[in-house]
């Protein structure tokens, strides 16, 4: 019985070897987040760490993450990924496709999760949606047609407005994509769009007086990196100039937007704690197909609506998932 018994333990002692050797116990994963903003109390930031906690990590315990902020800015990302890649981390997470392109230039072998990338392939991160191919994946906040859609809902919820200031983010990659598209739609609703590109929040101030002078009775954003940063400065100035503006995530309609029709940010963010978790389970950025929202909800601020002396057309109001009073 002795020797039955020993045979046994052996047998199961070489079978559970080759699992113990894949899962190194008490292994801390590393991991690292590069943000344009400047508190680790943002909402997307906060999203984040919420979709990490709903899978089983716990910052400290099994998992170290090393926080880099931009404040704002995009200036500082290459600084940020170079440090990342000297660290060794497993993952890199990159909140917007300035980060990204400061991660994909830093390295080719560490994998790359971009929680908010505009143009995925046209930007050159990916190869194809479905297979992008290196070692970057994530998701995107681009649904066919939204810029159209967008436009069109601008037009009805400020019927009386014929010119509209384009504000594009030059920081996202895909601002002259989505430009274009917004050209296409303005041109076929019968309005006139005025582009204007930024780079930085100090130009946001020169660019809004130059709109009034314009002549512009709108403001549709474009990208949204370091709009979202300094949301707050951007709604107070589309206040002040009294200019109704269409937004992007509604993450940024409590700083005074008119109207955002985008994905939520907090979903993208709470979602790429799922790609860094198949990816330190073993999954390769290569295979994991670049996901895209699907559903886009539309939110009316009357509050601003009210400030501006605007009355939002009933039949538009109907359509919003939410109304902030």
């Amino acid at each position: 019985m002795r020797l039955i018994a020993l045979a046994v333990i052996l047998a199961v002692s070489v079978t559970l070897a080759p699992l113990a050797a894949a899962q190194p116990a008490g292994k801390v994963a590393r991991i690292a987040f590069l943000s344009t903003t400047s508190s680790p109390d943002s909402p997307t930031t906060a999203a984040f760490r919420q979709g990490l906690q709903e899978l089983g990590y716990v910052e400290g315990q099994n998992i170290i993450i090393e926080w880099r902020w931009g404040g704002g800015r995009t200036e500082q990302f290459p600084a940020f990924a170079s440090e990342v890649v000297r660290l060794n981390v497993d993952v890199i997470v990159a909140a917007n496709d300035a980060a990204g392109r400061a991660a994909q230039q830093a390295t080719k072998r560490i994998p790359i999760v971009i929680a908010v990338i505009g143009d995925p392939v046209g930007s050159g991160f990916v190869k194809t949606l479905a297979r992008p191919g290196g070692n970057i994946t994530g998701l995107s906040m681009q649904a066919p047609d939204l810029a159209a859609k967008r436009l069109q809902l601008l037009k009805e919820a400020v019927p009386h407005v014929s010119r509209v200031a384009l504000l594009a983010d030059t920081n996202d990659l895909g601002y002259r994509q989505a430009t274009t598209e917004v050209e296409a739609a303005a041109r076929t609703l019968g309005m006139q769009l005025r582009p204007h590109a930024v780079s930085s929040r100090h130009e946001l101030n020169g660019v809004f007086a130059t709109m009034v002078k314009e002549g512009a009775g709108a403001v549709f954003q474009v990208g949204g990196t370091m709009f979202y940063a300094n949301r707050a400065e951007l709604g107070e100035l589309a206040l002040k100039r009294r200019l109704p503006m269409m937004c992007g995530p509604q993450e940024t309609m409590h700083a005074g937007c008119l109207i955002s029709y985008s994905a939520a940010l907090t979903d993208r963010f709470r979602r790429a704690a799922y790609f860094v978790d198949k990816i330190l389970k073993g999954a390769k950025p290569a295979d994991l197909p670049v996901e895209q929202p699907t559903t886009i909800p539309p939110v009316i601020n009357l509050k601003t609506a009210k400030a501006l002396g605007l009355k939002i057309p009933q039949s538009v109001l109907l359509r919003a998932d939410q109304v902030i009073q």
